[in-house]
């Protein structure tokens, strides 16, 4: 009997008792909320196909590896049934010879189709995972940071990855919008790990670094890290032997800043330098012009010699709005066509300049087109590109103090 709260009674259904006391056990031990929880995950895994899909997917996944095995030991004892037990293959005439060859000729060809079928299945999952391991390593570019309109593309030499030695990455900062573009020495898969070093080194130094030699300094750290690991992993007792490859890894790095004001700082260590383009210039009515921006003298590639005690940060010039930079690796004007002339990149930059209106989207286009017609759709080297537009709101120029940019010569 159960006391109710109006005073009466009323009889326990069976097995009330029981379920009573257990709860009550339950909530005394782990205390009222997770007793609860425990009840209502019971309660959901009572509910009527609610495992059904995960048991459909154990049974399928079952299933498969049931079909891998029997699939060829299927193949392999009709073949031995058909040599052991079929009158046809005891005979030595012609006509039974070419059935026995046959016979065993799509039996082998079965065997190989299952084979190839179970290698192709095992190298998509293996590109699957690579894919989103090289995504999470060179992540997709936000569209704007801080007023910038970014657009970037990279093309790996390796057939099937997506990632190479190139990186680049654009990270808007309390010091300004750092950019960095380097290029790993190699292409393709082998030069991911250097790729992650850099990277990685580069997203945390931007923070903390006032000045973009200190973020320099801090890829420099990274690199020869990296290089020390990756020698002892190798040769764990002779550390970097000068005629380990290992000792001739670098990476070239170009280092960008561009300040709340539009001015433009670099450092380069053996990078390309940009092209700037500028949709209007002077006399009014000329469209489209590109030059190279005057990022100072190179310093040597990261990972081949110290960096010195005094880094040279190269004034630039400001990043006026509606202007343009044009980043690149060296996979871009060493490509060559069949004839081994190298891509013209000015020619196609100040076509993709006319553009109307100048997008970064229209710019990468443009390059990109006309690159893969020149190297007749396959680039022997890996190829990234970063364009980026200012779309700052104008700002006037103090009176007495012409705007004017750092161009090469």
């Amino acid at each position: 009997m159960i006391h109710t709260k109006a005073g009466g009674f009323r009889r326990a259904g069976p097995g009330v008792g029981h379920r009573t006391r257990w709860r009550k056990t339950v909530s005394r031990t782990l205390g009222r909320t997770q007793a609860d929880r425990l009840r209502r995950a019971r309660a959901r895994a009572r509910r009527p196909g609610r495992g059904e899909p995960r048991r459909l997917g154990r049974d399928q996944q079952r299933l498969r590896r049931v079909l891998e095995m029997g699939l060829p030991a299927v193949w392999g004892a009709a073949a031995i049934t058909y040599k052991l037990a079929c009158p046809l293959a005891q005979e030595d005439g012609l006509g039974a010879r070419i059935v026995s060859c046959a016979v065993f000729f799509a039996v082998g060809t079965g065997l190989m189709l299952h084979v190839r079928r179970g290698l192709l299945r095992e190298l998509r999952q293996i590109r699957k995972v690579a894919g989103a391991a090289q995504g999470a390593l060179l992540r997709p570019l936000p569209p704007r940071v801080d007023g910038l309109n970014i657009a970037a593309a990279q093309f790996s030499a390796d057939r099937g990855a997506t990632v190479g030695g190139d990186l680049y990455e654009v990270i808007g900062t309390e010091h300004g919008v750092r950019i960095v573009m380097g290029d790993v020495r190699g292409h393709g898969l082998a030069a991911l790990g250097t790729v992650a070093a850099v990277l990685g080194s580069f997203r945390e130094a931007v923070h903390d670094e006032a000045e973009l030699a200190g973020v320099l300094r801090r890829l420099d750290r990274a690199m020869a890290r990296h290089l020390r690991e990756r020698a002892k992993a190798e040769h764990p007792s002779s550390g970097l032997d000068p005629d380990n490859p290992v000792a001739e890894e670098f990476v070239t790095v170009l280092l960008l800043e561009i300040g709340p004001d539009g001015e433009m700082r670099a450092i380069n260590c053996g990078h390309p330098r940009p092209y700037l383009l500028r949709h209007h210039t002077e006399p009014v009515g000329v469209r489209g012009h590109v030059e190279h921006l005057a990022v100072g003298d190179p310093l040597p590639p990261l990972g081949l010699f110290p960096l010195p005690a005094e880094l040279p940060v190269a004034r630039c010039g400001p990043f006026l709005p509606g202007e343009a930079l044009f980043l690149h690796t060296d996979g871009v004007e060493d490509a060559r066509d069949g004839d081994g002339r190298f891509f013209p990149l000015s020619t196609a930059l100040t076509e993709a300049s006319r553009c109307q209106p100048l997008t970064p989207q229209s710019v990468l286009r443009t390059v990109f087109t006309q690159l893969l017609r020149h190297a007749g759709g396959s680039p022997t080297d890996d190829v990234a590109v970063l364009v980026l537009r200012n779309d700052r709101a104008k700002v006037p120029a103090q009176q007495g103090k012409p705007v004017a940019h750092n161009s090469a010569p």
